[in-house]
């Protein structure tokens, strides 16, 4: 991966981390403020899931930043990548169970059928990529493998030579 891919990539996070800032200092109040005639319980458990979606959207962020660092200095494969890899994967499926949630509450509200539906598709859309970075997380862990087997291999020829 190139250089300006990279920061690229990074100035793409930087933009999306600055803007769930902006959705957590400023839109999260406001709904609460929308809120205002609901029910104190689906008041209080809608604005928290808006706000555990919002920072799984952060962990997220974060830990490709941290890979992007790692491609950067090429050691992105190693076994201490597995642990940005396994947060990434929990934070997809974290948003999912959040965002079903949300579609579970706005239904016996009176919401449209139509936005209950697309919300639970992209819960749905959601579980898949987790399930994709698990998939990506397995041809990492078996690009490390032919790396280590690629130098016990060099190694061998260089003793034979």
């Amino acid at each position: 991966m190139g250089k300006a891919t990279v920061v690229i990539l990074q100035v793409v996070i930087a933009l999306a981390l600055a803007g769930s800032l902006v959705v957590q200092t400023l839109i999260v109040p406001a709904v609460w403020r929308d809120l205002e005639g609901t029910a104190q319980w689906s008041r209080i458990t809608f604005v928290t899931l808006l706000v555990a979606a919002v920072l799984t959207m952060q962990v997220f962020a974060v830990c490709i930043w941290m890979l992007l660092t790692r491609v950067r200095k090429g050691s992105v494969f190693s076994e201490s990548s597995f642990r940005y890899v396994d947060v990434i994967v929990w934070a997809f499926a974290a948003a999912a169970v959040i965002v079903f949630a949300i579609a579970v509450m706005l239904a016996p509200g009176g919401a449209a059928p139509g936005i209950v539906g697309l919300i639970c598709g992209a819960a749905l859309v959601l579980g898949g990529i987790a399930l994709l970075v698990v998939v990506m997380k397995t041809l990492l862990r078996q690009a490390i493998e032919r790396g280590n087997e690629a130098r016990a291999l060099r190694a061998e020829l260089d003793e034979v030579v």
